[in-house]
């Protein structure tokens, strides 16, 4: 048994503040005694312990006090050798001792090591099923610590409150429902069910298995909620596509008097980026200083992404620059954040200076970012040499998300030999974004062959989504092939699909405005009309002429350019603007891809009106200035 334990291994670094502790400890201790060792004991001794030997009552406390700091400073060399001091003694399975050894083994990843003096040791208290369950959720594998936590209730250890959150946190990265289930229903039964860290395990369970709902149902359930509980609510709803009612929700947290903690306002500041609301993401940039969490660098970095994701890319690099330790996370947030705009030149420069001056090295998601800016500033070659930089410099798998973006740059560049092959050979199966963004590159390109393709394979692994149905359709119309649209829209109708409805809408002062193509319903319609008439009118002066191609309908043409004009990005514009003082910033999101005639109006109008005006379509960011858009008409 000897030999188990004695293996060569790495000491793991140890806190400051334990060192010295545990160094006096280890000086006094019975190993560096010059005495010989006493004979091994031959069973576990009593708790009434001989004076003079390696068990006597003073040398028996000194390994209890040395264990603990060993476990405190996760320095396993030293206490591997007072494990085989132990053993020499006789005291390798007492009770107390062998409970610090499982406790330091598992804190210092040994898994195996903590579970085979686990298994060797007649009695196993509650707080030691903890120390194994904790460590297999850290170390992995996470089944192992589900089938602890039955193999637990099976011997009739009854769990506490130190059981529940880890075994739940397995459940949850493991996205396994059922055995969440499962021990959601013991902790009914139990007087843990009121327990603020199990009701907050159980709901980050439910929300990382998608089930907001139960989630909410649990968080409601609540007698007392502190800020753990809320922190977890806020964060199901944010992580869930529900960002709105994330932040309503830290809204009502501090309604009821909870405060805050630096777990809050991250939670709610990503809300705010992923519902494009900035005056909410400002409003608790401006509560977390006075709060005086200003000085922290998580709360930098969520607004960092919180700023990218709204338009304020300029503000976002501010404070990237005032991040004191800028983590790879943080460097992501920003190289992403210029992805996401299409500054490609920026992003690259960052990850550049990232590698060579930081010595950070990136990550899969770094890589995502890279390829995005590449993708959005159409830089082919770029992108495939940092594939093949990530591929063969840093060995990262790519993920779909990293062939999305080469299929998408090569697409829209009309190289698709190239972008088929790279689906052909690809390491994971082609998703509905691979296919979604080759199918994209087709009508750019008019390639109905490829194009048809593309929809066959979309509508394999989407057979609900109308939006293939539709993009197939628009092929057809571009390239003159009125019939095959017509049919494929009557196959659309056959199988009860819907096209979505495209809206757009604009935040001013706390409220969204949100319309549709032609949309008379808004209070201030009128306004919006006339807006957009006076803007045409200047536009005409300027020579420009609608065009109607993004209508595919077979109706005539003063009909299409009704149709155009009444698009939703429009009348939000038209409203930001009779609503806002000369100047101010526009931010408009739109659910649907921006249409080619609106594109080209928008660039009007920022030159008319002499105002910066940024769209958030679902493909990516526009930003218009001066008669001009970051895409550079790439898109």
């Amino acid at each position: 048994m000897l030999v188990l334990f004695i293996s060569k291994s790495s000491a793991s670094p140890s806190p400051a503040r334990h060192h010295l502790r545990l160094h006096r400890l280890l000086l006094s201790s019975a190993l560096h005694k010059t005495t010989p060792l006493p004979p091994a004991a031959t069973g576990t001794p009593t708790p009434s312990r001989a004076s003079g030997d390696a068990s006597s009552p003073a040398s028996y406390s000194h390994y209890i006090a040395a264990l603990r700091s060993c476990v405190a400073a996760r320095a396993v060399r030293p206490g591997r050798q007072l494990h085989a001091r132990l053993l020499v003694s006789g005291l390798g399975l007492d009770a107390p001792l062998a409970t610090r050894l499982v406790d330091l083994y598992a804190a210092c990843g040994h898994v195996a090591h903590a579970r085979r003096l686990f298994d060797g040791m007649p009695q196993q208290s509650v707080f030691l099923w903890n120390v194994l369950i904790r460590a297999y959720v850290r170390e992995g594998p996470r089944e192992a610590a589900v089938e602890q936590y039955r193999a637990m209730l099976r011997r009739g250890v009854e769990p506490d409150n130190f059981t529940y959150p880890p075994v739940l946190k397995a459940c949850a990265a493991l996205l396994d429902l059922g055995a969440g289930r499962e021990v959601h229903e013991h902790v009914a039964r139990t007087r843990w069910a009121a327990d603020e860290f199990v009701r907050a395990g159980l709901v980050d369970m439910y929300a990382k298995c998608g089930r907001v709902d139960d989630a909410r149902r649990v968080f409601d359930g609540a007698t007392v909620r502190d800020a753990v509980v809320w922190n977890s609510m806020i964060a199901a709803c944010g992580q869930n596509g529900r960002p709105m009612e994330a932040l309503a929700l830290c809204r009502d947290m501090a309604a009821e008097g909870v405060g805050p903690t630096i777990a809050t306002l991250v939670s709610a500041i990503s809300a705010a980026a992923d519902a494009a609301a900035l005056p909410r993401g400002r409003e608790l940039h401006g509560y977390g200083w006075r709060r005086g969490f200003g000085l922290q660098d998580k709360l930098k970095t969520s607004l960092v992404d919180m700023y990218a994701k709204s338009g304020w890319v300029s503000v976002a690099r501010v404070l990237f620059e005032q991040i004191v330790k800028r983590e790879l996370v943080s460097w992501n947030a920003m190289i992403c954040g210029y992805g996401m705009h299409g500054h490609a030149d920026e992003a690259l420069k960052l990850f550049s200076k990232m590698r060579s001056e930081a010595q950070v090295v990136p990550d899969n998601i770094t890589f995502v970012g890279v390829l995005s800016a590449c993708n959005h500033g159409g830089m082919v070659k770029e992108a495939k040499e940092f594939f093949e930089l990530m591929v063969d410099v840093y060995s990262i798998k790519p993920t779909v998300q990293h062939y999305t973006c080469l299929v998408d740059v090569l697409g829209h560049s009309g190289r698709f030999k190239e972008a088929y092959d790279l689906i052909k050979g690809m390491s994971v199966e082609p998703d509905s974004g691979i296919w979604g963004a080759l199918l994209n590159g087709c009508k750019i390109h008019k390639n109905v062959e490829l194009g048809e393709l593309a929809l066959q394979k979309l509508i394999e692994l989407e057979p609900e989504d109308a939006g293939n149905y539709v993009l197939l359709s628009n092929i057809y119309a571009q390239a003159g092939k009125w019939e095959e649209a017509t049919r494929v829209r009557k196959l659309m109708t056959s199988r009860g699909l819907k096209k979505i409805i495209a809206c757009s809408w604009i935040e001013l002062r706390g409220k969204s405005h949100v319309f549709l193509v032609g949309d008379a319903s808004h209070p201030r319609s009128d306004e919006i009309y006339e807006e957009l008439e006076r803007l045409e009118g200047l536009m005409s002066e300027a020579g420009y002429v609608p065009d109607t191609t993004p209508v595919f309908h077979n109706v005539e043409d003063d009909e299409k350019r009704n149709m155009v004009r009444g698009h939703s990005e429009r009348l939000a514009i038209a409203f930001g603007l009779i609503s806002t003082p000369p100047g101010t910033k526009l931010l408009v999101t739109k659910n649907l891809r921006v249409c080619e005639d609106c594109h080209v109006v928008i660039k009007l109008i920022s030159q008319i009106v002499q105002r910066e005006i940024i769209i958030r379509d679902v493909n990516r960011y526009h930003h218009f200035v001066n008669g001009e858009c970051s895409c550079k008409d790439h898109w």
